[in-house]
């Protein structure tokens, strides 16, 4: 069992906040100084993605980008980075005492780089090559998707590229995930909607939408500025986007995405393969982290946290 320290709980006004709007923050969790430090650490691992879940040993096809995902499972800072208390306590209000982390994904944005396209993400098919949902709820759950928690690891300011959320967007889906996405590699960077650059890493949202005549009302959009060291909780199924880095500064913004959901959700039950982007590689060195509370379902593969790395599970 992994113990809450409950010093981080969110308040009743807080919870109540987080549900009408689908997002919180943001949040201090490292000093602006720490993080810059730590991100000059840690920079050499990861580049080297030998050691990752995804390395090129587990490729099944295509892009090896997915190297980069879930590096909480062979970095000590990011293992470390998911179970904090300041993180941990806060989903665990929301989600209730039993938690897993089930991936992580890096987010840099390059000077240059367009934005990324309006979005929300249920049971996370939707860029899946087969179109199985990569999590998946107990039937007579009141809602879908996973709390993401989104940390600046640089400054995310509009001119680089930050987030943007339209509050209160996560009740209801504008997308169909059992559509299909076409991956178009040839489409990054180089499209524009309502005049502004936005894709999303080779797909298009606009494929997936229920009516296609429909359009996000930007008007309502909010843009969350922080800086390096802070992070924010939203739902996945919560409009989102970012901002097409400028160019303004040379400097990249780099976000760190951890997803949790509660035991009883079932991650990857249909799959033996990640298959995103292109590419495809191996499950059998991914597992979940139980970092908080107990796992009473036995739904998904645990791989056991310490400070200095983790024990796979075997299959």
């Amino acid at each position: 069992m992994k113990q809450q320290t409950k010093e981080f709980l969110l308040s009743s006004q807080e919870i109540d906040q987080f549900h009408r709007d689908g997002f919180l923050g943001p949040f201090d969790l490292y000093p602006e100084e720490d993080m810059e430090e730590t991100l000059r650490r840690i920079r050499p691992k990861l580049i080297n993605t030998k050691t990752s879940v995804y390395s090129q040993k587990q490729a099944v096809s295509g892009s090896t980008n997915l190297a980069n995902y879930d590096r909480h499972l062979d970095v000590d800072f990011l293992a470390e980075h998911i179970a904090r208390p300041e993180i941990v306590d806060r989903v665990a209000s929301l989600l209730g005492p039993d938690v897993l982390c089930w991936r992580t994904e890096f987010f840099p944005k390059y000077p240059g780089d367009e934005g990324t396209d309006w979005h929300q993400a249920d049971n996370f098919s939707n860029v899946a090559g087969s179109k199985h949902p990569q999590i998946v709820w107990p039937e007579d759950s009141q809602f879908g998707g996973t709390i993401t928690v989104w940390a600046a690891f640089t400054e995310a300011s509009v001119e680089n590229g930050c987030l943007q959320f339209i509050p209160g967007s996560h009740r209801s889906m504008n997308y169909d995930e059992s559509k299909v996405m076409t991956y178009d590699p040839e489409s990054i960077n180089n499209v524009k909607k309502d005049g502004i650059r936005r894709g999303f890493f080779g797909y298009d949202y606009r494929q997936l939408q229920k009516d296609p005549n429909w359009s996000p009302d930007e008007s309502k959009a909010v843009s969350q500025v922080m800086r390096p060291g802070q992070f924010i909780i939203f739902w996945s199924t919560l409009m989102h986007a970012s901002h097409p880095h400028s160019g303004a500064t040379d400097r990249m913004r780099l976000g760190f995405a951890a997803r949790y959901v509660p035991t009883q959700v079932r991650v990857y039950p249909f799959s033996d393969a990640l298959e995103e982007f292109g590419g495809a590689a191996s499950l059998d060195r991914y597992g979940t982290v139980l970092v908080s509370g107990e796992d009473r379902f036995h739904h998904n593969n645990i791989i056991d946290h310490t400070v200095n790395g983790y024990r796979f599970p075997v299959r």
